[in-house]
């Protein structure tokens, strides 16, 4: 499995415009398959600081995924929303354990 962990910034006077297109990006990426988890944050102490998590089945999910048209619409959104600092992690993990 692949675990993607990071963060993306945008002017917190743009996050009303970017929720609807967010909301389309995690929706369609929930809906890949190889797709465990997706989702998106907003930090509650800095307005326009957005937590990233994503767990893929395998690297060819990812790379699907990275062909989507979701995620090239997601793209093509960021210069109107300023979206900069784009600072993602992937990692690979095993199976989860409790804790």
């Amino acid at each position: 499995m692949l675990l993607i962990v990071g963060t993306i910034r945008l002017p917190a006077e743009k996050l009303d415009a970017a929720r609807p297109v967010m909301r389309r990006m995690v929706e369609g990426s929930r809906a890949e398959d190889g797709c465990l988890c997706y989702s998106y944050a907003e930090d509650v102490l800095e307005p326009g600081l957005i937590h990233v998590k994503e767990l893929w089945q395998d690297q060819s999910s990812l790379d699907r995924h990275f062909q989507s048209p979701h995620l090239a619409d997601w793209r093509s959104a960021w210069p109107e929303l300023g979206i900069h600092d784009r600072n993602l992690v992937s990692y690979e993990v095993g199976a989860p354990r409790e804790t």
